[in-house]
Order: structure tokens, then sequence, then C-alpha cells
């Protein structure tokens, strides 16, 4: 079997059904079909239960899959070994970052990426946590940007900024005659959060537990991003919780809303970036780091000290 007879057979994996696959594939139908007899007859085992309705993989194949998976992972080191041999910063840096955070660093990292290594273009996707460590594990992305804690055999994440919360509420709310919020205070409110699954909503939700009573959730707006939500506030529906990047310049922006800090000691999430501990180019990690640590992102603290440019042009 072959390196092509191995993607086929994980896209039939992840697609359950053979037309998707070969589009994925940017193959035909019968190409990918036969591909799959192929490999089946050469291991003498059945990897796929096909219906008129579905495709179900068998046991055996799950797990013929999954080492198709580290075998294709594998593969792509000879090849980012071979580009990190030559530049490290030289070829695309396929970037996951997580909803809450893309919108709001991106715009800041992305010019400073470009004046530090104007030879490595970002291929960026946004996604929940679970999903871009998963794409990152199968070697889909080269370095994602997340929120901790997580744990992941393999995965290195190395810590980049401490971000305080803010509350967020209309400009004439009674809140805004105070200096800083105590977060029970958010259980007496509207308050509006992202939509179950999203890793910012739990941490919310952290910051005052009496929001997770069945009563206060009653009273929970659940919007589908963090921009959608900045505008229910404007329209004074109620109050959120935002990261400070998404808080602390709206008042010049927009004079509907006003923003206060937390009390003492403030709620904060820590931001890393990830990566697997086979990627070779570390000069990109670093070059993606320093842009992150110089883009001066409202209200954050930083990690650590950026890598000087002429240590990462001779990196």
């Amino acid at each position: 079997m072959t390196l092509t007879d191995l993607r086929y057979l994980i896209a039939l994996a992840h697609e359950r059904h053979f037309g998707r696959a070969a589009e994925k594939c940017h193959v035909s139908q019968p190409t990918l079909s036969v591909a799959i007899k192929k490999v089946e007859d050469e291991l003498g085992v059945q990897l796929f239960e096909r219906s008129a309705t579905e495709v179900k993989i068998t046991a055996t194949g799950r797990r013929i899959v999954s080492q198709a998976e580290k075998v294709l992972l594998e593969a792509a080191q000879i090849h980012e070994i071979a580009a990190a041999g030559k530049d490290p910063l030289s070829g695309p840096l396929r970037l996951g970052v997580i909803y809450t955070i893309a919108p709001y660093l991106l715009p800041r990292v992305i010019p400073r990426v470009h004046r530090l290594a104007p030879r490595m273009p970002l291929i960026i996707h946004e996604n929940y946590t679970t999903r871009l460590l998963e794409a990152l594990k199968r070697g889909e992305l080269d370095v994602i940007i997340l929120s901790l804690p997580f744990e992941e055999a393999g995965i290195v994440a190395q810590p980049v900024y401490d971000e305080p919360f803010r509350v967020l509420m209309p400009a004439t709310h009674p809140w805004t005659a105070l200096a800083r919020i105590d977060p029970e205070k958010l259980a007496d409110d509207q308050l509006l959060l992202l939509g179950a699954g999203n890793c910012f909503r739990d941490q919310v939700l952290e910051v005052c537990p009496h929001c997770r009573n069945v009563s206060g959730l009653q009273r929970t707006l659940e919007g589908s991003s963090l921009e959608t939500i900045r505008h229910m506030v404007a329209t004074g529906l109620g109050v959120t919780v935002l990261p400070s990047t998404a808080a602390d310049d709206l008042p010049t922006q927009n004079t509907l809303v006003a923003v206060r800090p937390f009390s003492e000691p403030e709620p904060s999430r820590r931001v890393a970036l990830a990566w697997r501990v086979t990627y070779p180019r570390s000069g990109a990690i670093d070059v993606l780091r320093t842009a992150i640590l110089e883009s001066e992102l409202p209200g954050v603290r930083p990690i650590g000290r950026a890598v000087p440019l002429e240590v990462l042009e001779t990196s």
C-alpha cells in the first residue's frame, strides 16, 4: 500500500461516505473505492461495512486508521525537517486559534509576523479547543493558540500571556458608578454568555459560581460569538464578561457601552502556544511568540520576553 492509500482510508473513516471522502481527496469516487478495496485485499481483513445508506468502520479498521494517521504524520516530518534545515522561516505556517482569541489577537500579530518572517505566510484556522488539538495531533496544523489548562501527550504548551477579564455593560447601567465589580454581582443581572461547549463560557461560570444555578442560567442568553454578545450589550439587553483584548478599547469605539475591571484578585485566563514535540521548525514558533509579545495587547500581562530580531534571523 502507498501513503496515498492511507490518506484515502483516513478520509473515508472521517467522512463515512465514499463521495465526500473522494471529494476531500480530490479524486473520483471509483478511484477511491478501488484503492480501499485494494488495501482490504492486501491486508485480508474488512475495514469498512458498506450499505446503501452509510459506511461504518470496523473495529479492526479503527485500529488501522489510527496507525495510518501516525504513519502519515511521521512521513510529513521528513519534509518538515528538510524545510527547517533550509530555512525555518520560509514556507507557510499552519496556525490554529480559538474563536475568543483570533479576532482580537490576529490583526495585531499578522503585521509583526510579516515583518519578522516575510517568507512565512500564515494559513489560519479558527475553531474550538478540542478540534484544534485534534487537528494538531493529526499534523493538519503546526501550532495553535489557546487558553490553558489542557494536557495532551506529545504536545508542548508554552504560556505567552495572562489576560484579565472585564465586565461589559450598557453605558447607562448603575454599575458604571463602581470602579470595580465583584464577581458575585453577575448573578444579580442578565448575564449574556457564549453557547455551551465554548471554554470561555466555562471560565466565566468559574468566576461566578452562583451563575451556575438553574434560576441564573434561565436568565442567561446564549450568543454565537463575543462580537454578537458585545452588540447585544450595546442594545441594553444585559451585561457580559469579556477578555481584556475584546473589551478595553470598546468605550472609545462605542459610546453605548462601558467597561469595568473585576475586584482583586482579577479573574483571568492564561494564553499559550502549543505544538507537537516533534515539530522541527522551532524558529517559526519563536517568531510567532515574539510577534505576540510585541503586539501590546490591551490589559494583558506578558510571560517572558520577545526574542531579538537578530537572534531570529540567525536561528
